[in-house]
């Protein structure tokens, strides 16, 4: 797409600071990183979100991912990882490309706060129960 910028990387029209490349996906540090290591993994085929996203796609995607990560685990030694996506404007995406952040944590103080507020009140079994009949008969 001519005017992603994601695609002008992959493209080598804007640079970037290369971590890995194949076929199918790219990997760069982020620019405005959140720790030490801080990647960003993206298909090479245009998508602009996990909705749009082809099931090779995603396979391929997906399967360079351990291979980042445990090059970030072995130049770094994080303690843990998060791997983040936003998904649509409503979710917090700027770029519309897909991207997962590759985030290596050292510890509670490096500048991420992941915070999981349950609803289990709202979501008991026999809503839970409704709620994944309505996704099985999507598939």
């Amino acid at each position: 797409m001519s005017d992603c910028l994601f695609c002008k990387i992959i493209a080598g029209e804007i640079p970037s600071l290369k971590v890995y490349e194949d076929e199918h996906v790219y990997a760069f540090m982020d620019i405005m990183p959140l720790t030490k290591g801080h990647t960003l993994l993206i298909p090479k085929t245009h998508c602009k979100d996990l909705f749009e996203m082809p099931e090779d796609v995603a396979r391929n995607l997906y399967a360079a991912a351990p291979k980042v990560a445990n090059a970030i685990k072995s130049a770094f030694n994080p303690v843990g990882m998060n791997t983040i996506n936003n998904n649509g404007a409503e979710a917090g995406q700027t770029v519309f490309h897909y991207h997962l952040h590759l985030v290596p944590r050292y510890d509670e103080t490096d500048g991420l706060k992941v915070q999981w507020n349950g609803r289990q009140a709202e979501f008991p079994p026999e809503v839970l129960t409704e709620l994944s009949a309505q996704i099985k008969a999507n598939l």
